[in-house]
């Protein structure tokens, strides 16, 4: 096939009018705190059969259809596109986070997986008809991928909205992303294999095979050639001129391995995914390197390959309500259920829990990949891709302001306002530290079923690494205890106690704070909270003079 003038023309007018589409829409749903790839899948479906093919059908057949060689074309770059996107997103994983997080990260990860996977399963594989799969002879494997479609999580829309909810750096953040990570990987390896089943190899290794080699290939990579890998990229930085060197050798390493995953017929995407987890594991590779890696890919190739979606499908003529509905359905079931199930196993609260599944329920671009590959392959017909992005825009869209409202209720939950009590607050005429520590923990230990020894021993040893005077009065002694439930109380001392705070002034009000040993976040909250309120000796005047325990609660609730 060779391209003359007016298909290469044609082509670059493709590119052109694709990656404007792209940008003018991706930049309006940002506005709207959406992920760019929401606005260049309706890019697509703009200048798709479904709103130009139907509004304006001559410019629509003129500009995408007039050429079946710019099509071929098209398709190539689309192809590569979806390969090197997977390389970016295989940047972004971290092994040592999912080692970090450890027993909450797998049974979150495990049950994440395993859940969506059995609802999708099952439901595919018995009532096919709900789905909209008319076929009889390869029932199975269209059921393996729709269980495989609900059990992986868009790991890239994921960060994205940890991001924007300033989670990404915190113990949650790090195990939603964990658990994200986990479901890509075992996810894109269920897929590629179910695609080996369906598919044409250059070669007549058998399925066994095949499945032996690709787990070689995942150990080879991910835990033997990580180390020649990261050597590799720090002499191409040292010896070759940068960033042209390293920019080469990553984007060498991925096509290669994409190249070996496809021959073996577990389709070029995994190859790219794994061999872009080894890479970005490098401690070689540097930031900027990895940024214009993926500045490079999202906002140009990325782009390309979004908008190529809405071009292939009629999305109002192949909408079926009631395949949607049930495509939404079972993947918000499967993956919050799953999940949450995994996480409250985990240890985590029930609110913590929730944000955990929601958090992990953004399909995104991943399940739309998913779903491009198996029409190509023809596992899935029109109405049930459209499903399938649907689901995917519609999980993506409601994750963070779902996600936000767990995390501001477990917020609520964990703080001063909810946990101190007009019970927990007393006068006490203590002059000293150990004394007003056996108040507090006795206090503590009454309301909380816990053992006031180990309160009393978690305090002073706290104390005797550094004291917890901040001064205007305040003291804020606190510990972390095994299994327990959040706890503040508060003794108000008239003629206060030394807490050696940084500004001299012995301490009126002391706070103590018993919190779960696995949990620091909600300790440095409530630590916060506290300072933010006594920043100034307006309060601590007005405790002082209080004639009650109930006036001391409402002004300290209030203020």
């Amino acid at each position: 096939m060779n391209l003359s003038a007016n298909d290469t023309v044609l082509l670059l007018l493709n590119i052109a009018v694709m990656l404007f589409a792209a940008r003018g829409t991706g930049e309006i749903l940002r506005r709207f705190k959406q992920p760019l790839v929401i606005g260049e899948i309706i890019a697509g479906i703009i200048l798709g059969p479904t709103i130009l093919g139907s509004i304006f059908p001559a410019a629509y057949k003129n500009l995408f259809l007039s050429s079946q060689n710019t099509q071929f074309a098209l398709d190539g770059i689309t192809s590569l596109a979806v390969v090197m996107l997977m390389l970016v997103s295989g940047l972004e994983v971290d092994l040592n986070i999912v080692l970090r997080q450890k027993r909450t990260a797998f049974s979150t990860s495990v049950l994440g997986i395993i859940f969506p996977f059995a609802v999708g399963f099952v439901t595919a594989y018995f009532f096919p008809a709900l789905l909209g799969h008319k076929a009889v002879d390869d029932l199975t494997v269209f059921a393996l991928f729709i269980g495989t479609a609900l059990s992986i999580t868009a790991l890239p829309v994921v960060a994205r909205t940890l991001m924007d909810l300033k989670l990404l750096k915190t113990e949650l953040g790090f195990l939603i992303i964990a658990s994200a990570m986990f479901n890509d990987l075992i996810g894109w390896l269920i897929f590629s294999i179910i695609l080996g089943m369906i598919g044409v190899t250059s070669h007549s290794l058998g399925f066994g095979y095949i499945l032996l080699i690709t787990i070689a290939f995942l150990v080879i990579i991910l835990f033997v050639g990580r180390k020649p890998i990261d050597k590799l990229i720090h002499k191409v930085q040292t010896y070759t001129s940068f960033p042209g060197g390293v920019l080469n050798l990553v984007l060498i390493l991925g096509f290669l391995a994409a190249a070996f995953t496809e021959y073996l017929g577990i389709h070029a995407i995994f190859g790219a995914f794994i061999i872009g987890i080894a890479i970005g594991d490098s401690a070689s590779l540097k930031e900027n390197t990895r940024e214009l890696i993926h500045q490079f890919i999202t906002n140009i190739f990325a782009p390309l390959f979004f908008v190529a979606i809405g071009l292939k499908v009629n999305f109002v003529a192949n909408f079926d309500p009631v395949i949607v509905f049930v495509f939404i359905l079972l993947a918000f079931a499967g993956k919050i259920i799953g999940c949450s199930l995994g996480a409250y196993i985990g240890g985590l609260g029930r609110n913590e829990s929730l944000a955990v599944g929601f958090g992990m329920n953004s399909r995104g671009a991943m399940e739309i990949v998913l779903g491009i590959l198996a029409l190509k392959a023809g596992l899935i017909d029109e109405k049930i891709f459209v499903a399938i992005v649907i689901m995917a825009l519609f999980t993506s869209i409601t994750s963070a302001p779902v996600m936000n409202y767990f995390i501001k209720k477990r917020k609520r939950e964990t703080s001063l306002a909810f946990l101190l009590k007009q019970e927990l607050i007393f006068i006490t005429e203590a002059a000293e530290k150990k004394e007003i520590f056996n108040q507090l923990a006795e206090k503590i230990a009454l309301h909380s079923n816990s053992n006031s020894a180990e309160i009393l021993e978690g305090l002073i040893k706290r104390e005797e690494v550094m004291a917890t005077g901040i001064g205007h009065g305040i003291a804020i002694p606190h510990t972390r205890i095994k299994g327990i439930s959040p706890v503040a109380s508060l003794a108000i001392v008239k003629q206060g106690i030394d807490f050696n705070s940084p500004d001299g002034t012995p301490a009126y009000a002391v706070f103590c704070l018993a919190t779960p040993e696995n949990k620091p976040e909600i300790q440095l909250q409530l630590l916060s909270e506290i300072a933010g309120k006594f920043r100034n000796n307006e309060l601590i005047d007005y405790i002082l003079k209080a004639e009650n325990i109930k006036d001391i609660y409402n002004k300290i609730i209030t203020h």
